[in-house]
């Protein structure tokens, strides 16, 4: 049966067009709506070519028809302004310049007619002429390397170090299960089957072999399951590499991965962070070869720590010290070409700067961007001078921009415009930073976002986003889900809150959501929200909240604690409704561990603490039209956390609609099944928001 009504679809699909004309929003340009959002190219992995003429970049596009996206590899001459695809395909990745910048590396799965079926290395000329095949490996290759001095590459694989079931039991060839004795069984989307990434390395000419330098361990490089190659590193003399992993012995639910080196020679592997209880990752040398930098997190099982950065000399000796000292959180991070510092990139009051942190001096970063804006992918130019980086803000996809590194911070100079015929004649909103009094006396951060043609003597309807995570900033992103952009053109005003135990406003603030889930967090959002209903351009009768996963849970939790009743309709995707069934079926129990106190049956605190945080012992107070979406293939928060709060919206005779998607997980990522869910996802707020005919 559809989960669609008949009767309602057309009618549902079409109140938008209702809401817009209701809200007042002129119909002068065109608006974004679900189906653009795939017609815009995806820009990413930026990389510079060694004497600083060019950067290459991926792009990626859509097909909503084929329901499937290619991506092709793109070349900008700075000086010049000139950008031409490499004819590498559409199957192209993970393009990478020579050391001495002469050829090219990417992996593909189909160049010049050679359908490989899997994706492995290829090697061109600098101008993607002349592209061979460099490995075959069965199974495909990811996250590939050049050695600095050209002669080989690393990338990694999957390996088989545990048999099947067929392997075990041959007669039985037609048999399906799966049998485990310990934890996780599975992570996020997958469900573990007995193989690992492992490092490997082959001669950059296919001359021999690929070689495993991880054999018979039973551990992962990259982390699974969103580590890159960004977590491998090349020693400066090509004599071996830096992995993360996680130690051998350590339990599932820590969080405690090391850095380790791994000789070309074979010799025993070294753990060089050993006594590191979080996170360490992103291992880095410097371009003079003396440092090792990485990102570390001190207390094991937090994955939300604060992330701080050490170096320690290479080859190893004295024991390692931090550079940083302030009160931010450090993402990602690169070398300066001279080796005296860094480009490191952090959330900052809503947004994600780039900051300068030298080497030597007080480990206070300093800001070298500027603007509402989302910078990303920060790659120095060779000659110090500056760096092109990735950039993004609510209204708009990343583009590729160029920041000088003197004067004053910046917002950089656009090098791309690959969306530029799209945006040339839609109506954009207006996008305000806002703070609102907490009710403990501190300031609440939040955006603001106006619908295009945004007249204050009408008035608009409200939509509150609650931000999953539960540690993770409301910035200027472009989601391609969760679009602040989309749903202001469909005539909402916006309310986004960085509510308590979001990152960019310290680490106190960060993390005051740990064991607090339904606490201050919750009336940051209130607050904002009674504040925002008492604009006269607000209608107090038409507020909504939607939110995924923690803003789920939140979604959830509302409903049940919504006194007086401010919300007239309610969104929750993959959220988390039920914290003791979630306890024991989320895969990730150090996360549980950490932020709820462990299980439901700890001590008194804890215990009471689920009695009073969990959704789902308020369920006799919910009357809000409510619309639940989940994946099958959601192991963080499994799909019967949806069906629970569903079940319970419909015992209570709760207007309520269930919408599941049985090949997504966490997050929609097929083209189509996106629009589906846009559509989905309005109709519901449409018909619960928008003006009531008289």
């Amino acid at each position: 049966m559809s989960l669609l009504h008949p009767s309602r679809s057309a009618c549902g699909l079409a109140s938008a067009a209702v809401l817009l004309l209701a809200s007042g929003a002129a119909a002068q340009g065109r608006r974004l709506t679900p189906e653009m959002l795939w017609d815009l190219g995806r820009v990413a992995d930026p990389q510079v070519s060694p004497d600083g003429r060019f950067v290459l970049y991926h792009l990626r596009s859509y097909d909503l028809a084929a329901n499937r996206g290619s991506t092709v590899i793109r070349r900008l001459e700075r000086s010049s302004g000139e950008d031409v695809t490499i004819p590498f395909g559409r199957s192209a990745s993970g393009a990478r310049w020579s050391p001495d910048g002469s050829r090219l590396a990417f992996l593909a799965s189909s160049v010049d007619g050679e359908h490989v079926g899997t994706t492995q290395v290829f090697v061109s000329d600098a101008d993607g002429s002349d592209a061979k095949r460099v490995t075959d490996h069965a199974g495909g290759v990811s996250n590939l390397a050049w050695s600095p001095d050209g002669q080989q590459f690393s990338f990694t694989a999957t390996v088989r170090l545990a048999p099947t079931l067929v392997d075990q039991h041959p007669d039985l060839p037609l048999a399906e299960a799966r049998v485990y004795d310990d934890l996780m069984v599975r992570h996020w989307d997958t469900w573990k089957d007995g193989t690992y990434s492992h490092l490997f390395v082959v001669p950059s000419d296919g001359s021999s072999p690929a070689r495993d330098l991880m054999a018979g361990m039973r551990v992962d490089t990259p982390l699974m399951p969103f580590g890159g190659g960004e977590q491998i590193a090349w020693s400066p003399d090509s004599t071996g590499l830096v992995y993360t992993a996680k130690v051998s012995d350590a339990p599932e639910f820590s969080t405690n991965s090391d850095l380790f080196w791994a000789p070309l020679d074979g010799g025993t592997h070294r753990n060089l962070t050993r006594g590191f209880g979080g996170y360490d990752v992103e291992p880095r040398f410097s371009p003079s070869g003396q440092w090792l930098a990485w990102a570390s997190m001190e207390r094991n099982g937090y994955e939300s720590d604060q992330n701080r950065l050490f170096v320690r000399a290479w080859p190893p000796g004295a024991d390692p010290v931090r550079v940083d000292r302030w009160d931010g959180t450090v993402g990602s991070f690169s070398w300066l070409p001279d080796s005296s510092g860094f480009l490191v990139e952090a959330d900052w009051r809503g947004t994600h700067q780039v900051f300068r942190l030298p080497l030597e001096g007080d480990g206070v970063p300093a800001a070298v961007t500027s603007g509402r804006w989302h910078f990303a992918s920060a790659v120095p130019l060779p000659d110090g001078s500056g760096f092109v980086a990735l950039r993004q803000q609510s209204e708009r996809p990343h583009e590729l921009v160029e920041v000088p590194l003197s004067g004053e911070p910046v917002e950089g100079e656009l090098r791309t415009d690959v969306n530029g015929a799209v945006y040339a004649d839609l109506d954009l909103p207006s996008v305000e930073e806002r703070w609102f009094d907490a009710t403990d006396g501190e300031k609440v951060h939040a955006w603001v976002i106006k619908p295009p043609g945004f007249d204050p003597q009408k008035r608009y309807p409200m939509l509150l986003y609650c931000q999953g995570g539960p540690q993770s900033q409301v910035g200027q992103w472009f989601s391609y889900r969760w679009n602040f952009h989309l749903m202001a053109a469909r005539g909402y005003v916006v309310l986004a809150v960085n509510r308590r135990g979001l990152p960019g406003f310290g680490t106190a603030w960060n993390e005051a959501i740990s064991r607090d889930w339904g606490g201050q967090a919750m009336q940051d959002l209130l607050a904002a929200t009674d504040a925002m209903i008492a604009e006269p351009w607000i209608d107090p009768r038409r507020v909504g909240a939607v939110g995924a996963s923690y803003g789920g849970y939140t979604v959830y939790w509302l409903m049940g604690h919504d006194q007086p009743d401010r919300f007239a309709a309610m969104v929750a995707h993959c959220g988390v409704f039920n914290l003791e069934s979630m306890y024991l079926s989320t895969e990730e129990l150090f996360f549980a561990n950490w932020d709820l106190g462990g299980p439901y049956w700890g001590d008194d605190r804890t215990r009471a603490d689920y009695e009073r945080f969990s959704p789902h012992r308020f369920v006799q107070d919910w009357d809000t039209p409510l619309l639940v979406i989940h994946g099958q293939q959601d192991f963080r928060v499994p799909l019967e956390q949806g069906l629970q709060a569903f079940t319970g919206a419909q015992v209570r005779g709760v207007p309520s609609r269930f919408v599941y998607f049985p090949g997504e997980s966490h997050w929609v990522l097929s083209p189509q099944n996106g629009v589906l869910w846009q559509r989905l996802f309005f109709d519901w707020l449409d018909r619960h928001l928008a003006p009531k005919k008289r």
